[in-house]
């Protein structure tokens, strides 16, 4: 009888080539533990975190359902009597349709870091030499900053978050960055009566 320690050795063949394995010398790799500052180097301390939704989840109330309605049926009937256009016209209530559903579900919540280097966002890292400035949006309870890319057709990067660290975002991003303070525009301002 063998040891339990060892291989079976193939006796029929007489293969002498067979080396013996002593388990008892396995010693398994230590599992991975995620550290908190995996994937940032040395120099990209973190300076606040916190979690806020990506887009405010406003309620709607039946008169606003009613007037996306009407002017679903609005929009049909000049689809169908002006332009004449029917597959347009059915196309219609199913993008009224669609905006429902996308407006019913709920925001997701991402964390956001500001670290030496940037944002990170889910862990993705938005460094600061890819903006040219941010503004800051007071439009309390959910005041938001959009980062100004340097770059003419890069998108901004926009986020919310929470009055307790308002004051340490932005003295962050100010002393990396030129800040303007801005109001609502007039498009901010629709889509905020639209409760988008």
């Amino acid at each position: 009888m063998q040891p339990d320690n060892q291989l079976p050795m193939n006796d029929q063949q007489g293969n002498d080539n067979i080396q013996q394995y002593n388990y008892a010398e396995y010693t398994p790799e230590p599992e991975r533990v995620p550290v908190e500052n995996e994937g940032r180097d040395e120099g990209d301390q973190e300076l606040v975190r916190w979690q806020a939704a990506e887009y405010i989840n406003r309620t709607k109330n039946s008169s606003w359902y009613a007037l996306l309605a009407l002017v679903t049926v609005i929009l049909m009937a000049l689809a169908i009597f002006v332009i004449k256009e029917y597959t347009f016209a059915v196309l219609i209530p199913v993008m009224a349709v669609s905006l429902v559903l996308y407006m019913k579900r709920p925001a997701p919540v991402i964390a956001y870091t500001l670290s030496r280097k940037g944002l990170h966002v889910n862990d993705k890292l938005y460094p600061f030499t890819d903006f040219r400035e941010f503004t800051l949006i007071r439009a309390a309870p959910e005041n938001s900053i959009i980062l100004i890319p340097r770059k003419r057709f890069q998108l901004g990067v926009s986020f919310y978050f929470p009055e307790e660290v308002g004051e340490a975002v932005v003295d962050i991003l100010a002393a990396r960055l030129p800040m303007k303070e801005s109001k609502p525009d007039a498009i901010d301002r629709f889509i905020k009566f639209l409760g988008m």
